[in-house]
């Protein structure tokens, strides 16, 4: 294995050239070297932090994936469990992941920031870090795309006396000051961080957005089985009616905690959970909400009963014997659109902000970005010769960002990096000849 010593470099001599430089050392960045390591061909992976350093220092205590067992898929590192259909905990998910990394012995260099890749007038990337400059004939990008936490400039305009975390950073009840909580987005960690408080006995207010919801179990299975059969984790994002545009959406709550079940945030409210529509603003110590929590709620029930609706005319269509077809029927609804919440007389001391991310690619240098500040790319491979991206959401699949479809999605950016060196090879020796 090529060794990293020396600060510049430019030649296989010094040590610092590869083949491939893998930048991220999370799922999808250890997927490509699995397949890189099994097409024989030199490679480094560069992590910031450490590897998978996402699931041991940004999840909360009580996480756990939301996906069955059976669907974490690594190369070579299947479930092998007992429990297929349960939710790996949080420590679960790392001794998974920790089994994979001591099989993979990928070569890797941690804590080794990439501060910039550029594209060299001989074809090859230059990489530099903080452990120094190296350069390669492929990059392939797997540092995800979630990087800077949104928190909207209203935030600066609280009270100090308020605490304000991100949902990275949030880790229980306990950790949090005396008073009610405040929860800005519904989406995945969001109603899974407003229940772990609800649970914990907190008082919870929630600004509802515009996340979907789907069941948990439906007609005797758990949804993502019937989905699984019905090959929606195979649709590629060229035939989704959305195209593209399915990048863009929200994943659904709903949680695999204590066996699994569905998140009701109107079975909340009856329980004493205050919920608003979306936050909007803050003035004179008052936060604004807007008036579409009813039409936020319904949307939700809306793509709920969809998504069943289509499980119940996949068994009709092929005569499965299963439990017979329900419709959610709202427990609770608003009595009012409820636009004002008084901060101090609230009791609100903490604020936990859960409305996503935005990408961070400015360290790489390649003219393939689209007005979203995501990489353009088909299939992970981007109009920049020699430049590819993995582990992004949508990238191909639903399961391209899980732990589901990763691999297919690395073994086919693989594959493409061999074409590629295969053409160019073909190319020097026609230039030879």
């Amino acid at each position: 294995m090529p060794q990293t010593s020396g600060n510049t470099a430019s030649s296989r001599d010094l040590g610092t050239h590869y083949s491939v430089i893998v930048v991220g050392g999370g799922q999808a960045g250890l997927s490509a070297s699995y397949f890189l390591k099994r097409a024989g061909i030199d490679h480094l992976v560069l992590e910031k932090n450490t590897l998978t350093h996402t699931w041991r220092t940004q999840r909360w205590d009580a996480f756990c994936l939301v996906t069955p067992n059976w669907q974490c898929a690594l190369p070579g590192h299947p479930y092998a469990g007992n429990d297929p259909h349960g939710f790996m905990k949080k420590d679960e998910i790392i001794d998974y992941l920790d089994g994979f990394i001591q099989s993979l012995d990928a070569p890797v260099k941690e804590h080794a920031e990439v501060k910039r890749v550029t594209r060299n007038a001989d074809g090859k990337f230059s990489v530099f870090t903080s452990q120094g400059q190296f350069t390669a004939d492929q990059v392939v990008v797997a540092s995800g795309g979630y990087h800077t936490p949104i928190v909207p400039r209203m935030a600066e305009r609280l009270p100090r006396s308020i605490v304000q975390i991100q949902s990275s950073e949030y880790r229980n009840a306990q950790a949090l000051p005396a008073g009610g909580v405040l929860v800005v987005g519904s989406g995945q960690s969001g109603a899974q961080i407003a229940e772990d408080l609800h649970l914990a006995g907190r008082k919870v207010f929630l600004a509802v957005g515009e996340a979907p919801r789907c069941a948990r179990f439906y007609r005797g299975r758990d949804v993502v089985d019937w989905l699984a059969d019905m090959k929606y984790y195979d649709m590629p994002v060229d035939q989704h009616p959305l195209r593209e545009g399915v990048r863009d959406n929200t994943n659904h709550y709903v949680t695999g905690r204590d066996g699994g079940r569905d998140i009701d945030l109107r079975k909340f409210a009856t329980e004493g959970m205050e919920l608003y529509g979306r936050l909007q603003d803050l003035q004179d110590g008052k936060l604004s909400f807007a008036p579409n929590l009813t039409e936020n709620l319904d949307s939700a029930d809306t793509t709920f009963n969809g998504i069943n609706a289509g499980i119940d005319a996949f068994i009709e269509r092929h005569g499965i014997d299963a439990p017979p077809g329900s419709r959610y029927e709202p427990l609770w609804s608003p009595p009012h659109e409820r636009t004002s919440l008084d901060l101090e007389a609230s009791g609100i001391g903490s604020i936990i902000w859960c409305i996503g991310f935005t990408p961070d690619f400015s360290w790489l240098d390649a003219p393939i970005f689209n007005g979203r500040g995501y990489p353009a790319h088909t299939r992970g491979v981007t109009p920049q010769e020699g430049l590819f991206v993995v582990g992004l959401p949508w990238l191909h699949t639903w399961g391209s960002g899980r732990f589901s479809g990763v691999a297919r999605d690395a073994e086919y950016i693989v594959e493409a990096i061999c074409a590629h060196r295969t053409a160019k090879a073909m190319t020097r020796d026609e230039m030879i000849a």
